[in-house]
């Protein structure tokens, strides 16, 4: 139930498209500077281990020892390359169904099939990949550098489910400066091959070597006395052998006071370079990848190109991303240091120079990446506000909820709430997620609000923007959603990407009103521009009410017409747990009900059963609909428990939204059928609850039963009471029993 972004700011294609190439592209070894991890990596590989875990702080080679392993390694090698952008759940499994796609043929379709928000990450894109990894024909390596750079306990939980699918014989081997939150398990099983800063430290021949690449002689006593005072760090010692060679120093006095001699070694490093160089280095910092292009925009300059060749040349640390060497990131720690330069010598600068990233970023189509360099100014609270409200919606729908959340956390309620537009789409992605009460407080919020000028999300007016989201939470009755629908159609124009929305909202406050003609017209002309616009959600929900009505009215060709409509839209933007795809399933078991396809009812019940927790009160009339729809259904197939609890869920709903209309007499009507209606017992026990439904995908993990209750926010006794619920349901005693069981059922997985 949610708009597209407007067509000016859809997504720049090549530029993201260049982004993902670059991290997915195995980085050349460095020419120079390194000793050869042949010896570990031929350990490694050996080992017959699934997981391999490289572990050590920032300047230890890990990165390189990735490149060296790649280019040798003969198994197919899918790279990524994590960055601080990444850190949410769907994009995760994005980046990785990609890079193995990379590899495997005919999986072309995989990061597609990936896409999902909420439980749906942990639920079905993270088994559907493992399952993908499992089912390959072929031994591969799978290769994640930096990821220290992953931090949510969502993404390992489903980063976790992955590698639960690595086959014997392939590998996935993980770079990370701090401990790997998956390495402790696969330690107690035998199960990962581990290297460690320890491994990685360099020895007096490996200092030998490297000072004999930079032409600096070294005898084996100085060698030893440089590892010391080094302690084998490898940028340490590169840095000590280039402080030699370029400062005519002795090469056993370079030290310093902090552990790794950072400060004091890189500022040697820096000095060396010209002005120009110097200058480039601090203020490309504010980067996290570049190119000569996006350098020269936020440098104002016409060189780039030409001074990347020459640090390329030379010995600082610029690591090319991609095969061609048109985009580079900095070693972590030089940027660190370098940064901590721009704030010393040019504190001024930093927020143009982030400024003119984000408006490189967007004029380029990556509106995202321009919301984070406005992010990381907190004087541009403003600018970001209105950019994240122009592409929240498209962000949203492309499955990185978790990437929705974090802007609207950094941003702060505050600023949320002094840009009321963005404050209507906050509750817009509150009561689509089901999380009642934030919708509710949004919804609060902005009846006091107030904003004349027009909004960034291309709706008409903040005025009409908040009746659309009044309207689909109905706190207030039919009447009150009515109004509020006719005055957004009142207020959008015909080529408005939010009249679409005011549409189908009518159309529900006209079903709720027992207008059934004046709704079915509402949703008819909702379809006819949803489809045209590819407004996905809008045309879900128009299609399965028309669904709905057609079939009630015995016009069930027509009615199947609109069922099979909304779930190709379904399928093509993988939307199966979305709360708009919830009404579409009940409708395609309906429909297969009719028919006599015991098979696909079971099927269809299944994936809107399974999707039901998003439906909430915070869209009361859809969250009662769908479990009418799926109540009759089951009552038919003489499952007559799961009907009464699908009732039981219905009671729960209206105590919270009892204004619902003509819905509340249909619900009792169904009551009165089923008290009066005399057939066998129930051929089943109860269904999974919401709540059970929600925790199901952690029992993939191996989360403890208290950091499961962590993870959903409710206590130890509540996870075991609703853990013990779910193995009864099942059949089962078991946590492995019960994911298999589940995945059987469809519960989990695809």
């Amino acid at each position: 139930m949610f708009e597209e972004a407007p067509g000016s700011l859809t997504p720049g294609v090549e530029l993201d498209q260049l982004l993902l190439d670059a991290k997915l592209s195995v980085p050349e070894p460095p020419a120079r500077g390194s000793v050869s991890r042949a010896r570990l990596i031929a350990s490694a590989r050996s080992s017959g281990r699934r997981v391999v875990g490289v572990t050590a702080p920032a300047g230890y080679g890990k990165s390189t020892l990735l490149a060296e392993w790649a280019h040798s390694e003969e198994r197919p090698v899918a790279w990524v390359s994590l960055d601080r952008f990444d850190d949410d759940p769907a994009a995760l499994l994005a980046l990785l169904a990609s890079a193995y796609a990379s590899i495997a043929p005919g999986m072309d379709h995989l990061a597609v099939d990936v896409r999902g928000h909420g439980v749906s990450a942990l639920g079905r894109a993270a088994p559907l990949l493992a399952s993908a990894l499992r089912a390959g024909s072929a031994p591969f390596v799978l290769m994640l550098d930096d990821l220290h750079e992953i931090r949510s306990p969502a993404c390992h939980d489903v980063l976790g489910v992955v590698l639960a699918g690595i086959p014997r014989g392939s590998q996935l081997v993980a770079a990370s400066r701090g401990e790997q939150p998956h390495l402790p398990r696969l330690r107690a099983s035998g199960d990962t091959f581990e290297i460690t800063a320890t491994e990685l430290a360099i020895d007096a021949a490996g200092a030998s070597r490297i000072f004999a690449e930079a032409q600096v002689p070294l005898s084996p006593d100085d060698a030893v006395v440089v590892v010391e005072r080094t302690e084998g760090w490898p940028v340490g010692v590169f840095l000590a052998a280039a402080i030699a060679r370029d400062g005519g120093g002795d090469a056993p006095a370079v030290s310093g006071d902090d552990r790794y001699v950072a400060d004091y070694l890189y500022r040697e490093s820096l000095a060396k370079l010209p002005e120009h160089q110097q200058r480039f280095l601090r203020r490309t910092a504010v980067l996290d990848t570049f190119s000569a292009t996006l350098c020269d925009a936020v440098l104002d300059s016409v060189d780039a190109q030409d001074v990347l060749r020459e640090l390329e040349a030379s010995d600082v640390f610029l690591v090319p991303l991609d095969r061609r060497r048109e985009w580079f990131r900095y070693h972590a720690l030089f940027r660190e240091f370098l940064l901590g330069e721009l704030r010393r010598v040019e504190p001024e600068a930093i927020v143009d120079l982030h400024l003119a990233a984000a408006a490189w970023f967007e004029e380029h189509g990556s509106p995202a990446m321009a919301i984070e360099h406005l992010l990381d100014n907190s004087t541009k609270r403003t600018r970001a506000t209105h950019l994240v409200a122009s592409v929240a919606l498209m962000t949203y729908q492309t499955g990185q909820l978790t990437t929705v959340q974090r802007w609207f956390a950094e941003l702060g309620d505050s600023a949320i709430e002094a840009y009321p537009p963005l404050a209507v789409l906050a509750g817009w992605i509150s009561a689509l997620t089901g999380q009642v009460n934030e919708a509710d407080r949004w919804a609060a919020l902005l009846d006091a609000a107030s904003y004349d000028r027009r909004p960034n999300d291309g709706s008409a007016s903040f005025a009409s923007a908040r009746a659309m989201l009044r309207s689909v939470m109905c706190a207030d009755g039919p009447e009150r959603a009515m109004a509020d629908a006719e005055f957004a159609i009142a207020a959008e124009p015909t080529w408005s990407p939010w009249r679409d929305q005011a549409l189908v909202l009518l159309g529900e406050a006209k079903l709720l009103s027992g207008d059934a003609a004046g709704a079915e017209a509402a949703f008819l002309e909702c379809s006819a521009s949803a489809g045209a616009r590819d407004n996905t959600d809008v045309l879900i929900v128009s299609e399965s009410e028309l669904a709905v009505l057609a079939m009630d009215h015995g016009r069930w060709d027509e009615g199947a017409d609109h069922v099979h409509a909304a779930l190709g839209a379904i399928e093509r933007r993988r939307m199966h747990d979305y709360a708009t795809a919830v009404l579409a399933f009940a409708e395609a078991a309906r429909l297969a009900m009719h028919r006599g396809d015991l098979d696909d009812v079971h099927r269809q019940l299944t994936r809107a059963m399974r999707a039901r927790p998003m439906c909430t009160s915070a869209i009361p009339y859809l969250a009662v609909r769908v479990r009418l729809q799926l109540a009759r259904v089951f009552w038919a197939l003489n499952d007559h428990a799961t009907a009464r609890h699908l009732l039981r869920e219905v009671d729960d709903i209206l105590l919270h939204r009892p204004a619902l209309g003509a819905l509340v007499d249909e619900v009792s009507d169904f009551r009165r059928f089923v008290s009066s209606t005399e057939q066998p017992g129930a051929t089943s026990g109860p269904p999974l609850t919401p709540a059970e439904l929600r925790l199901l995908p952690y029992l993939q993990t191996h989360l403890s039963i208290r950091e499961i209750g962590e993870r959903l926010f409710i206590s130890r006794n509540t996870v075991s009471s609703e853990v013990g619920s779910i193995y009864r349901k099942l059949g089962v005693s078991a946590r492995s029993e019960a994911v298999e069981r589940a995945m059987a059922m469809g519960l989990l997985g695809a």
